[in-house]
Parts: structure tokens; C-alpha cells; sequence
């Protein structure tokens, strides 16, 4: 699956969010997760077996954690059941500040319990430009970009020195994606009426953002996919 490809699979999946009309819903994840785990099979062939929703079985498998298992969004093993890596994937389309450093707090722990067991572990993460914040009743209070601010700890975390630091993923990949703009849009039921009837395409966003060390990658799926795959090979 080449970027252009990805793309199409985020449009896909942001179609599940409109019809269902909830981010909590694993029906947007579906598309999503499943085309990445087909992917990364593909790619690895038949040595390795990989979990997901969307794939295969359709259904997520632990991981053996240093403290506790945990259920990866995408597990890869080998045909005997060992567990070879994991792949976690956020796809964010709304309300990202208020949440912004629980997401980077989880991501950091959940990271440290695989990586500390001799796991390698990798972190997709997803998110519009621009994206509603929503009141409790639904109305929308402001709408919100991803800046060089909230992406300031990314860059951080992608000088860190894997070896030495394991709450830092082995790679990770933001994708940060654009649809178009309209700031008439008030409240939840307008914004999904309204794109469901515009059926737009998502984008790769125009906003340059800060360079980035060794550990993450940005706005390159193909790039990122490339090196979860020699990851796995050179174990």
C-alpha cells in the first residue's frame, strides 16, 4: 500500500465515522486497521501470522507485556504464536486538546511495558489539520489546528535514543491529513450531514511542520511500513 492508497483508506474510514456517527465506534477502525495488518502480511508472507479487526480472524490479540499483556490494535506473530511486534493506531478527528497529553502518556506507558519485555513497538498516529471541539450538548465551541505546538513533543520524542529510552517507540508515524474547511458548521448533526453529502476526499495537510529525529516519521506511510517490515526481518 503506497500513501496515496493510505489516503483512500482514511477516506474509507472516516465514511464508517460519519454513518455512525461517533469516533468510539470500532466500525471506523475496521477499514482502517485491517488494511494496514493485510498490508504488513502481505509484505511479510507466510512466516509470520498478523491480528486485527478488519483482517483475517477479525480480532485483536495481547501482547506479552514486561508488567501486563496488553491487546494491540495490530499484532504480528510468528506461525507458532510467538510475539514478534505490535502496532498501535489513533486516528483523532475531534476535541484533541483537552486529550492531547493523555493520548501521549498512554502511548508513552503502553509502549514501555511491550518495549521493556524485548518487543518491538510501533505508533501510527492520526489526526485532521483542523477539527472540531464539541460542548457536551454536541454544539461545536471553537475549532481547533494542529500546530507546531502540540507536535513540539513529537519532535522531542523522535530525538530520543531508542536503545536507551523504551517509552519511545521503535518508529512512529504522524499523518497529519486535511479535509475542507467550513467554519459555518455549528454542531455534530451539520458536521456530519455535511460531509456526508460532499463526500470529501482526506488529504495530506499543507502545513510544514518542525523536522524530525531517527524515531518518528511524518506524513509517509510508505516510508514508515518499509521499516516496521526490516524491523521484523532483522530480529
Amino acid at each position: 500500500m503506497n500513501n496515496q492508497e493510505f489516503l483512500i483508506v482514511l477516506s474509507n474510514s472516516f465514511r464508517e465515522f460519519l454513518n455512525t456517527g461517533t469516533s468510539r465506534s470500532n466500525k471506523k477502525l475496521k477499514p482502517l486497521h485491517g488494511a494496514i495488518a493485510k498490508d504488513i502480511a502481505e509484505r511479510l508472507g507466510e512466516d509470520y501470522k498478523v491480528f486485527s479487526q478488519g483482517y483475517g480472524i477479525n480480532k485483536e490479540k495481547n501482547i506479552l507485556g514486561r508488567y501486563i499483556n496488553k491487546r494491540v490494535d495490530i499484532t504480528i506473530k510468528t506461525r507458532e504464536g510467538k510475539d514478534v511486534c505490535g502496532i498501535a493506531v489513533k486516528f483523532v478527528m475531534q476535541n484533541y486538546s483537552q486529550n492531547s497529553n493523555n493520548y501521549f502518556e498512554n502511548m508513552l506507558g503502553e509502549t514501555a511495558n511491550i518495549r521493556a519485555n524485548n518487543i518491538p513497538y510501533f505508533q501510527i498516529f492520526i489526526i485532521l489539520d483542523k477539527l472540531p471541539y464539541y460542548r457536551k450538548d454536541k454544539t461545536i465551541k471553537k475549532w481547533e489546528t494542529f500546530t507546531a505546538h502540540n507536535i513540539d513533543k513529537y519532535v522531542k520524542l523522535s530525538k530520543d535514543n531508542i536503545d536507551v529510552f523504551f517509552h519511545t517507540p521503535n518508529k512512529t508515524l504522524i499523518y497529519v491529513v486535511h479535509i475542507p474547511d467550513n467554519d459555518e458548521i455549528k454542531t455534530l448533526e451539520e458536521y456530519l450531514s455535511y460531509y456526508q453529502v460532499t463526500k470529501a476526499d482526506i488529504t495530506l495537510t499543507d502545513n510544514i511542520y518542525e523536522s524530525f529525529g531517527n524515531s518518528v516519521i511524518l506524513n509517509d506511510y510508505e516510508k514508515f511500513m518499509n521499516k516496521v517490515y526490516h524491523t521484523i526481518k532483522a530480529l
